[in-house]
């Protein structure tokens, strides 16, 4: 029988959009009979505990969870990291490396084309715009590229750009993210609403990291714009890890004069049960690959506002499943959410045909459907070569 080992390498199993997939489809890959593993090469991070408990084995750096904080100190952590890596690429040779994130590509690739490892992918889960300011990481990507056995992207718009930089090189597919549908809380009602909230309060919602690129500062400035013309009791809650920016958030909610109206949650676990409390979501991303939280937005029956950037209009049809608006444009940002706030009829149809265009094309079933047919072909492919 072949070996089925997956080992998928990523820098940690924090919260994030790539960490949170990886933990989603590991399990249910091993369900189908392959045996995921995860090496992370900066720390564990929180997911690593329950995704060992599904019987996924996550390997840490040697230095575990404890982050230097001098560039040296990093520096020789990503060192010893990377020779533990290569290691476990000696010794316990799996047939496939799946790289997930650009860190992980660039350290781990290398690696995995010198130990011989015969099936190896790398998704990418976001525009390349991070290679602008890296002249050199761009020709170093479009080396690896062409080591790779297959490229694979989360929308459309990854998948044409990893076209562009491969030229016919190297197979690219696409595989969409997927949520689960049976986890997933049922959208609010008049009925089924959290006790946290009141009956009459309008509420927002965005899962998105404290970046500067996820635009937040875009729907502060469209809410002020719109304040006096929504209804009194509306809250807006921001769901995400501070990369550094909460103090100037806070501080532009104080400028605006909304910092009553907007709460900053940080990185939470119970992201299903803030979804159920919320009436409209909003990624206004200036530069996305393609989001999961759009996804599990929609899977609450949320109707959704999204910027036109990446993969947001293939998972929302504007004006259908909810509304699409230019990116760094605060004004059409805040008339979509007015045109939502306004009309709750209008609310409830775009959740539904949320929900439903999640079950009929982003299911997690399907999403990890897709993976086992790629890995299987791969596997196939590679034994008929040797045959």
């Amino acid at each position: 029988m072949p070996d089925k080992t997956i080992l998928y390498v990523i820098g940690s199993l924090d919260l994030g959009g790539a960490e949170r997939h990886i933990a989603i489809i590991a399990p249910r890959l091993r369900a189908l009979g392959w045996r995921p593993m995860v090496y992370c090469l900066s720390s564990r991070g929180i997911q690593a505990d329950a995704l060992e408990r599904s019987g996924v084995k996550v390997i840490g750096p040697p230095s575990g969870n404890r982050k230097p904080q001098t560039s040296f100190g990093r520096f020789m952590r990503l060192i010893a990291s990377s020779a533990r890596l290569f290691m476990l690429l000696l010794s316990s040779r799996p047939p496939i490396v799946h790289f997930f994130l650009p860190a992980a590509y660039i350290v781990g690739a290398p690696l995995a084309i010198v130990a011989g490892v015969p099936i190896r992918l790398m998704s990418r889960r976001s525009l390349n715009r991070y290679q602008k300011n890296y002249p050199v990481l761009r020709r170093v990507e479009r080396f690896l590229h062409a080591h790779m056995q297959m490229l694979l992207g989360n929308s459309q718009a990854v998948v044409n750009e990893l076209r562009a930089e491969a030229k016919g090189g190297t197979p690219i597919e696409l595989i969409y993210n997927g949520v689960s549908l049976e986890t997933e809380p049922q959208p609010p009602t008049q009925n089924n609403k959290p006790d946290a909230r009141n009956s009459d309060e309008l509420v927002l919602i965005i899962v998105a990291n404290l970046i500067h690129y996820k635009g937040h500062s875009d729907l502060f400035q469209a809410l002020a714009m719109q304040s006096e013309n929504l209804p009194r009791s509306w809250k807006l809650l921001c769901v995400g890890r501070d990369d550094g920016l909460a103090a100037k958030l806070r501080e532009l909610t104080r400028t605006l004069q909304i910092e009553r109206h907007v709460q900053l949650l940080g990185a939470r676990t119970d992201v299903a049960h803030l979804l159920a409390s919320a009436d409209i979501g909003v990624l206004c991303s200036h530069e996305e690959g393609f989001s999961n939280a759009i996804l599990e937005g929609m899977a609450t029956g949320l109707p959704m506002v999204v910027t036109d950037v990446g993969g947001n209009a293939e998972a929302v049809v504007d004006q259908e499943s909810g509304i699409v608006v230019p990116p760094h444009d605060p004004q059409s940002l805040g008339a979509a959410i007015l045109a939502l706030a306004s009309n709750p009829e209008l609310r409830n149809r775009m959740g539904n045909a949320a929900k439903s265009r999640v079950e009929t094309l982003f299911s997690l079933e399907q999403c990890v459907r897709r993976y086992d047919e790629v890995y299987q072909r791969l596997v196939r492919s590679r034994s008929e070569n040797l045959g």
